[in-house]
This record gives structure tokens, sequence and C-alpha cells, in this order.
């Protein structure tokens, strides 16, 4: 359990005893279950919403507690990745870029959709679903997203050889055994029967996508590039989920 409350510490606010020493590789294979805990977080939260605010409100605030329960963790690789890789910059200006703690407008743009797209999958979510089904995709897409981040790690290089602030993340590797958290996300979704399957393939689909680009793009990653993904991920998950199906 102390790399559960490593991971959590990492990711969210939310504290979890103390740890002297900061230790990547054990915590990684907890991503999916912390992203499975912001959620179910998020699923309580709207039970108690609901009893106040239509479905458009809730999802504002589903939105602000994400991001308050992470401290916006990941925006700020999104805003940075924006910024470098956004463009026909060669790949060394785009990293130095992205170590440049100013954003620029293309960061703050990519910020503002990301933040309107998550808002409108959610609204569309909730709108449509209701029960368990609401409670379970609620749970799941923040569990995907930041499971993409494990894909990363796994599929592409470090880029900045010489060092940096995702650096550690990819001293070991990431063998079948850390993808545990994710056969847990596929076997909840498969309970949710064709709009389980439905949001398994978009989340392959989506990293999939983004591994691609970063890959013709870059040829690497790197620890702003991991933030970026898991946020497109959870906001292109909530409004795959938030489509209607027929």
């Amino acid at each position: 359990m102390k790399a559960f409350g490593s991971a959590l510490r990492f990711l969210t606010l939310l504290p979890w005893g103390r740890s002297r020493k900061f230790d990547p590789g054990p915590m990684l294979p907890w991503f999916p279950v912390v992203g499975l805990c912001l959620g179910l977080g998020l699923a309580l939260f709207n039970l108690l919403a609901f009893l106040f605010w239509p479905a458009p409100v809730v999802a504002v605030l589903d939105v602000v507690l994400l991001l308050a329960l992470t401290g916006a963790l990941h925006l700020d690789g999104i805003a940075d990745a924006a910024d470098g890789l956004l463009g026909t910059r060669p790949r060394e200006q785009a990293l130095e870029i992205m170590k440049d703690s100013r954003v620029g407008a293309m960061g703050l743009a990519a910020v503002v959709c990301v933040l309107g797209l998550k808002w409108a999958g959610l609204a569309a979510v909730l709108e449509q679903e209701s029960g368990w089904s609401a409670c379970l995709i609620l749970s799941l897409v923040p569990g995907y997203a930041r499971t993409g981040m494990l894909l990363g790690i796994k599929v592409l290089e470090y880029g900045r050889p010489g060092g940096g602030t995702g650096a550690d993340f990819f001293s070991g590797d990431l063998g079948l055994r850390s993808f545990g958290g994710l056969l847990l996300l596929v076997v909840l979704s498969l309970s949710l029967g064709l709009q389980g399957l439905w949001l398994i393939f978009c989340f392959f689909v989506i990293s999939g996508a983004i591994l691609s680009y970063y890959k013709h793009r870059m040829d690497c990653i790197t620890g702003d590039m991991l933030g970026a993904m898991c946020e497109v991920n959870e906001a292109l998950l909530f409004l795959a989920a938030g489509m209607s199906l027929g």
C-alpha cells in the first residue's frame, strides 16, 4: 500500500502518510487505480450535487473538482506541450519551449479547449446516463486517462537525456504486471455492455493516435507530453461516453 500512497500523493492533493524518498517505479502500476479513485470521488460528489443543480451546472462543478483534487497537475503539461509541439519548430527547439514556465497563446488556447471539451462531455454523460452506469463512467474515465500515461512510458523513450521532470519514471521497464490496473478497468467497463466496449475502443484509439503523433513529431516523450496525454484522453473519453449511440 506504500506504492499506492505514493501514487496518490503524486497524482492528487490527497494526503496519504509520508514518504522519505521519491521512488516512481513501484507507484506506476497504481496510476489507473488512483484515477479510478478520483472518478469514484467524482461520482459520489454528483450524488450530492444533483440535489441542488441541473446537469450542466454539475458538469462545471465536476471539472472544478477534478482540478482541485489534482492540483491542476496536468494542465501545465498540456499548455507547455501545445506551445512546443503545435507548429513547425524542430525537435530541440520544441523541447526548449516546453521547459519554459511561461504560457503562450497556443498553450492557453489548448487549456481552454480541453476544459471546454471536458465540460461538454460530462454534461452529455449526466444528461443521458443515470444511476449505476453514470457512476461507473465517471469512475472509469479518469482511470483510463492515467493508464494512458503508462502506455506513453512503455512505448516511447524519454526525450531529455540530461534529465527532467519525468525522467525518473523511465528508469525501469514496465512489464505486463504493471498493467493490472488496465485489466481492472476493462472488466468494469464490460459490465456496461456496448457502452463499455465503446469506451475501451475509444481509449485505445485516442491513446494510439496521441502516441503516433508524438512518435512522428518528436520520436520521444516528456513529462509535459505525458500530462497533456492524460488531459486529452480524459476530455475526449468523457465526450465519447456522452455520445448518443442510438
